[in-house]
């Protein structure tokens, strides 16, 4: 009985506390913005004349789960992974001088993040078996689902050679795929499989872009290693294990229709030479002026990763049809199939990875909208539908579950 009531003074916390910070970022925001005072911090002459950006944004959500759970877990679902519990998934603050994009001087600039939240976990640098470089920044205590992360942290360099390069170095997201890890930039709540298992969140190392014309634009670098490749790294482990990223984008002449081929390969660790790679095909298009579809692509192998030493593979595909309803309405559907039949990338709870399903191919189908009643706030409920045709990952005994989202975020 006393856990039980522990439990629920816990969640009772949680919730207080989301509401709470939200409530104070958004006055915070009301003041960024000068709805309120008038006084933008980005305006004042010291940032101004440096070229230098402060800001960020929070986001919280509620997910409910008609499968239930013993757990309190929505199985393999991450980010928004909690049953019936206001999370506050990101409070990201972030400082940012952005270089330029063309000219014949050289200029320098970076961009560093913090983020706290439920989120913070997915986001932190994996390095080898001791862990995350940016583990623990508040402590061993127990914070429940709640830590820090610093998910960039890099320089950033414009060189004037031909067309103009970009060059990062240090900790920065991945260009590879459509989702990504920052709230405001994904349509849904919920991420697709494919985000999820399929792929590196970040990087650390050295980044290069070169835009060779109108159409064409190329991408690589050098990646410090981790136990997963060269995916999610840290500045203090596998400095040994080197791997690399390489990708091109084309783009149609009206800006209409794009595709872009990303992927990352490495060992696997300083004491292993077996080969882990993965890519990504993201394509994008215009159906019409307020009609726009993603199909993406991702295949993915490990060498002698899989139980018994096996080989393991991954591969699915997944798709964004959406529409814009009015300016500040859009409309949204995804669908998905993820095959993991060799168990090895998909665990339930994701956060825990308690489990591992043994092989089996993921199904799943969301609908939802954004709405924008002012610019600096985002809603965006969805509904979705989740199967798996050879394990049962969803409320600890089903094979599918049905969940319902909705989350909001404030830009600041």
């Amino acid at each position: 009985m006393k856990k039980n009531i522990h439990h629920k003074n816990q969640l009772v916390q949680a919730a207080a506390s989301s509401l709470l910070l939200m409530s104070l970022v958004t006055n915070v925001h009301a003041g960024a913005i000068a709805d309120l005072t008038g006084y933008d911090a980005n305006e004042t002459s010291l940032l101004k004349n440096n070229g230098i950006t402060v800001g960020g944004w929070a986001n919280t959500g509620i997910t409910y789960n008609a499968a239930g759970s013993d757990n309190g877990f929505n199985g393999p679902v991450t980010f928004g992974d909690r049953h019936s519990e206001v999370q506050l998934n990101q409070l990201n603050l972030f400082i940012q001088r952005a270089v330029a994009t063309e000219g014949t001087g050289w200029d320098f600039g970076g961009r560093f993040d913090v983020m706290f939240g439920t989120d913070s976990f997915y986001t932190q640098s994996y390095g080898a078996q001791a862990g995350h470089w940016d583990l623990n920044l508040l402590g061993n205590r127990n914070n429940r689902f709640y830590d820090l992360a610093l998910p960039q942290a890099y320089a950033e360099i414009y060189a004037p050679i031909g067309n103009g390069l970009n060059i990062k170095v240090g900790h920065f997201y991945t260009p590879i795929g459509y989702e990504t890890v920052p709230a405001p930039d994904n349509f849904f709540y919920t991420h697709a499989y494919t985000m999820q298992f399929g792929e590196p969140f970040t990087h650390t190392g050295v980044l290069l872009n070169y835009t060779v014309d109108a159409n064409w634009a190329v991408t690589g670098g050098a990646l410090t290693g981790s136990t997963t490749g060269g995916w999610d790294g840290g500045f203090d482990k596998q400095l040994g294990n080197w791997g690399g990223l390489l990708g091109t984008t084309w783009t149609s002449n009206d800006k209409g229709t794009s595709l872009n081929l990303t992927g990352t390969f490495s060992e696997t660790s300083e004491t292993n030479s077996s080969s882990w790679a993965m890519y990504s095909a993201v394509f994008k298009h215009n159906i019409t002026e307020k009609t726009h579809l993603m199909v993406q692509h991702d295949h993915g192998f490990a060498n002698g990763a899989a139980a018994g030493g096996k080989d393991a593979t991954w591969y699915g595909v997944n798709t964004h049809l959406t529409y814009d309803i009015k300016d500040n309405l859009v409309a949204g559907l995804r669908g998905e199939w993820f095959r993991d039949q060799d168990g090895f990338r998909v665990g339930y709870p994701a956060r825990t990875y308690a489990g591992t399903n043994g092989g089996s191919s993921y199904y799943a189908v969301t609908a939802g909208v954004n709405y924008k009643p002012v610019s600096w706030l985002n809603l965006r409920p969805n509904v979705r539908y989740d199967w798996a045709d050879g394990s049962r990952p969803f409320g600890n005994t089903k094979q599918d579950q049905f969940l319902f989202s909705t989350d909001f975020s404030v830009t600041f």
